[in-house]
């Protein structure tokens, strides 16, 4: 005992003669809870536009073909003008900023300050729009961007690094969105990381905890969809799980697919009117996804959040949702990523998967199942991000009680694989086409896959006839 008491003593003192390590570890405690409040209040700011949207179909069930297709416009014209970088989902942008070959000097074209708030409002104006979108990939480029902000404050010899900033701001982002810390902390592990070596992991983790409570402080200890009760489940379901696995698997991994290729562009005219006319190819996908709202009775617009929990409620009382809801939904959310707004796809992935879930237990005879629902929830969210645990922890944390843990997480890793089958892991996709276009020729990370080909117009010089808003890079840098 005694000969462990001058090694305690020595290490305290050593210790508390860091003062600035501690003034540098409290800064990024600080700015986490900032983080994690800047989520809490997108939630809130996408809860009214949200609102308001659904005021104005009450007011005219016609106005969104007039609405959705004129602010659509509006939303990509402004994202190209003065924020590219905050086109897309968010989460790309963060594993760019993250990448070892990207000069430091760049790294505002991906996350910064000014892009967050730019992402809050607008992602808050597609979903006024009543476009197909959801705000939990965005939260994690906003709560990214606002943590990347303490390194001006941190002392110029800290350990603390920006990759190690940009890992727990966009962790935080999720762990906030989904009022799920655990959430946080494993999509670190599996989408932000990949394998980089950690020398602040404790402070990292403590970050994204904090922000994750900032949200269920503000929330409550609420699941994302409230709680799931499900039933004690029986080898009757066995058949109808596997099918709901491999559609959502398949289908998850199509979908990836379909996203790549239409962000990145290929030879047809509907790419080359992107190309050509960006504004008015926006407004051709939001007047689309408009007469797509009209046909499903509405249930199509917006994130999926009612219809979701309808079906979980075996579609008692509440929005009425059409047999081919799953492919309403499916096409909507593809158009509305494809013109170019800022808007995550967390969201409509899972009510997407809901309605695989939905369909396979009508088909088999077992409507209103909510463990095949729960399935496909988790099997299309894992196919399309790739990401198996983190949808697995997002599903689970769902569903009361454990009688579905094992069977999520199976889902979640077969479906996840079956998409590898189909496409490449769409967010490092979409990262390495960013990439591609402020890395000087020939330059690629260690650490990435080769970049897809591109396009002759791809190729073009910054601000010289290509689409910024497929590759988030913003045209004046600086002002990010």
């Amino acid at each position: 005992m005694r000969n462990h008491q001058p090694d305690f003593w020595h290490n305290l003192r050593q210790e508390l003669t860091l003062g600035r390590l501690w003034v540098d570890r409290a800064i990024v405690m600080c700015y986490a809870a900032a983080a994690g409040l800047a989520v809490v209040g997108f939630t809130i700011l996408t809860q009214w536009a949200d609102a308001a949207f659904q005021a104005l179909r009450g007011f005219s069930v016609w106005s969104p073909l007039v609405w959705t297709p004129a602010l659509t416009a509006g939303i990509v014209w402004f994202t190209r003008r003065f924020a590219g970088g905050a086109s897309g989902s968010g989460i790309p942008q963060v594993m760019a900023a993250m990448d070892p070959m990207l000069p430091v000097t760049r790294r505002a074209a991906f996350v910064s300050l000014k892009l967050a708030l730019h992402k809050v409002a607008l992602t808050s104006a597609g979903v006024l729009a009543g476009l197909s979108l959801g705000r939990e990939g965005p939260s994690v480029q906003v709560a990214a961007g606002v943590l990347h902000h303490a390194r001006h404050w941190l002392s110029e010899h800290t350990s603390i690094r920006p990759h190690d900033l940009l890992t727990a701001g966009g962790a935080a982002g999720i762990a906030a969105a989904f009022n799920t810390p655990l959430a946080g902390v494993v999509f670190a592990i599996e989408e932000l990381t990949r394998g980089r070596e950690h020398r602040n992991t404790a402070l990292v983790v403590a970050a994204i905890v904090l922000a994750g409570l900032m949200a269920v402080s503000s929330f409550g200890n609420n699941a994302y969809f409230g709680r799931l009760i499900v039933q004690s489940l029986s080898w009757d379901l066995l058949i109808p799980g596997l099918l709901v696995v491999g559609v959502s698997g398949v289908s998850g991994g199509l979908f990836s697919r379909l996203l790549a290729l239409s962000l990145r562009g290929v030879p047809d005219r509907a790419s080359a009117l992107r190309r050509a006319h960006p504004i008015v190819f926006a407004a051709a996908c939001g007047f689309l996804v408009a007469l797509i709202g009209l046909v499903s009775h509405g249930v199509v617009f917006g994130a999926g959040y009612h219809a979701t929990r309808n079906l979980l409620e075996g579609l008692g009382s509440g929005e009425y949702v059409p047999g081919i809801y799953t492919l309403l939904k499916f096409i909507a959310t593809w158009l509305t990523t494809w013109s170019g707004v800022p808007g995550g796809i967390f969201a409509p992935s899972l009510a997407i998967g809901a309605g695989i879930g939905h369909d396979v237990a009508v088909l088999t005879g077992k409507a209103g199942t909510v463990p095949l629902i729960a399935l496909g929830m988790v099997g299309f969210l894992a196919a399309v991000t790739q990401a198996p645990i983190t949808a697995f922890i997002i599903v689970m944390e769902m569903v009361d009680g454990h009688a579905m843990v094992l069977s999520l997480m199976a889902t979640a890793l077969v479906a996840s694989g079956v998409s590898r089958l189909v496409a490449r892991p769409l967010y490092p996709t979409l990262a390495e086409m960013m990439l591609a276009r402020v890395l000087p020729s020939g330059a690629a990370s260690p650490t990435a896959a080769p970049a897809p080909a591109r396009d002759q117009d791809s190729q073009a010089p910054p601000g010289e006839g290509r689409d910024t808003t497929a590759s988030g890079d913003d045209r004046s840098p600086s002002r990010s």
